[in-house]
């Protein structure tokens, strides 16, 4: 009986005594997750992502806009409603590039608060990278030392450079030393604002124009690459990449042959290097209105997809790794594992005499 109570208790302390919430607020998307606690990580209770695009102009004017503002304080409300549904016990909010770059980011934050009862963070680009690597871990290769994590953003382009270490039991599972990250300032968003604005939808961008825009990306990439020697590592095999964003998401649903987008499976899939050329070879014939009959763009981020496109060519062409190991997943994700293991050490009684 004495083990039968103990096993009860385990269930019922720790990460599995709450419900947990994350709302991760980017340049383009907000994003929120409600989770419990399972043996295998964490099962889903709620989910809601909408495009508010709250970094429209800030590359521009250097402030969030009105529009911009109120459509993101009316997906933040839908996000508020779900979370009191749900009864969230532990909750972290975060905020990113938009809210960094933007002279009035604390006033519409404390705007949010106010009007919704929700706080936020504005998390540098350091925490951006590792709650990113934190949700990834588990798809990388033990076997490969070294490993790229790239997250295209709205607002800015997030590299974790790491190594990879197996576990010393041989069971396969990946912890990581994390080396360096570098926080390239082109997301989709601004690289569209910056360069694509005032595009005609129904012409496509010019090869030139196009191609500046991936050169515009690698020369931002070119320190980073040989301040560690990336370069020389991939030619000796001991690299690995992990794309994580909106576009190497939609580039793997492309490549499936998906209709609809089917999150279960991209998430973990393989993209040869070679395949993501030839679908950015497409992209760039194609203008905005052709975009959006493209399967998994849709009209939503039509107008982001060359951007995107290019940043991520531009990736591949300064980092020749063979495969890119897709990741539908991010700094939600990231910081639920966070909320989880804070909630573990405070249950955990040699944890507590520790303080």
């Amino acid at each position: 009986m004495a083990g039968d109570a103990t096993l009860k208790g385990g269930w019922h302390s720790g990460r599995f005594a709450h419900t947990f919430a994350a709302i991760d607020l980017g340049t383009n998307n907000c994003r929120l997750l409600v989770a419990r606690a399972s043996i295998s990580g964490f099962e889903v209770v709620d989910a809601y992502s909408r495009p508010v695009r709250l970094g429209e102009g800030v590359a521009l004017n250097g402030a969030l806009c009105g529009d911009a503002i109120e459509r993101t304080l009316e997906a933040l409300g839908v996000c508020a409603t779900k979370i009191e549904r749900h009864r969230v016990t532990r909750a972290r909010h975060i905020a990113t590039e938009a809210c960094r770059r933007a002279c009035n980011g604390e006033d519409f934050l404390a705007r949010v608060k106010a009007r919704t009862g929700l706080c936020f963070e504005v998390i540098p680009a350091s925490e951006e990278a590792r709650l990113a690597l934190a949700s990834c871990e588990n798809l990388l290769d033990p076997s490969i030392p070294y490993g790229l994590l790239v997250d295209i953003g709205g607002g800015s382009t997030e590299v974790c450079w790491l190594n990879v270490l197996g576990r010393r039991d041989g069971s396969g599972i990946v912890a990581t030393e994390l080396i360096d990250t570098t926080s390239v300032p082109w997301g989709v968003v601004t690289l569209t604002e910056a360069c694509v604005r005032g595009q005609s939808r129904e012409q496509p961008m010019a090869r030139a124009g196009y191609d500046e825009l991936v050169e515009r990306i690698r020369q931002s990439l070119r320190p980073f690459c040989a301040k560690h020697g990336i370069g020389r590592a991939i030619a000796r095999g001991e690299v690995q990449m992990i794309g994580a964003s909106g576009t190497v998401t939609t580039f793997s649903a492309h490549h499936l042959g998906l209709k609809r987008y089917h999150r279960a499976t991209v998430d973990g899939s393989r993209l040869a290097r070679d395949s993501i050329l030839t679908i950015c070879e497409q992209l760039a014939t194609l203008s905005v209105a052709e975009l959006t009959a493209f399967p998994c763009i849709g009209d939503d981020r039509a107008d982001l997809a060359l951007a995107g496109g290019a940043i991520l060519e531009a990736v591949c062409r300064q980092w020749p790794t063979p495969m890119v190991r897709v990741a539908d997943r991010g700094l939600r994700e990231g910081v639920l594992m966070d909320l989880m293991r804070q909630a573990d050490r405070e249950a955990d009684p040699h944890c507590r005499r520790g303080h």
